[in-house]
């Protein structure tokens, strides 16, 4: 989608691909022919730390947000980020088509 016409979104690609260059980001594209995409159109945040017994998973939705800390809840999405990353491109194969799709704007 674009928001902002090409040159906004050429800015947006941009800058996301100077991101992924930081050792603590990563950033997976998950291609549109891929059928299986788990988790379609729900935005997820699993966080994380170095104490398990705080991870805690934030969905958003248009009432508000809810934070899930069961542990059952906590493996599910788990599982779940789990096949979002095997459906997704690799880290350079992601930073080449975010460059690729920037140059073509």
């Amino acid at each position: 989608m674009r928001f902002g016409g090409s040159e906004v979104t050429r800015a947006q690609l941009l800058h996301m691909a100077a991101m992924m260059e930081q050792e603590n980001v990563t950033i997976r594209v998950i291609p549109f022919e891929r059928q299986d995409f788990p988790a379609a159109g729900q935005p997820i945040t699993y966080v994380a730390g170095q104490v398990p017994q705080l991870d805690t998973v934030v969905l958003d939705s248009d009432h508000g947000c809810d934070f899930l800390d069961a542990e059952a809840q906590l493996a599910r999405y788990r599982s779940v980020l789990d096949r979002m990353e095997s459906c997704a491109l690799s880290p350079a194969q992601s930073r080449d088509f975010v460059q690729k799709v920037a140059r073509s704007l």
